[in-house]
């Protein structure tokens, strides 16, 4: 089975929908508007810019989420 992973070219609503527990690990990051309409079509490297946030931390914080905790 080949793992799901999250980049920073994709959408917020992506990551959010490859497992809903992403929303909670970008709030706990920072981004506390992931769920506004707006927010859902940015990408993940959007949005963190607007945050002064680093998008490739980022990812590797969700992709080690999701790792641990795979949906069945």
């Amino acid at each position: 089975m080949t793992a799901l992973t999250v980049d920073k070219d994709m959408l917020i609503s992506d990551i959010i929908a490859m497992n809903p527990g992403n929303a909670s690990v970008l709030m706990a990051s920072g981004m506390g508007c992931i769920m506004c309409p707006a927010s859902q079509m940015e990408t993940l490297e959007e949005a963190a810019a607007v945050h002064g946030m680093d998008a490739d931390d980022l990812c590797d914080t969700i992709n080690e989420y999701m790792q641990d905790n795979v949906l069945q």
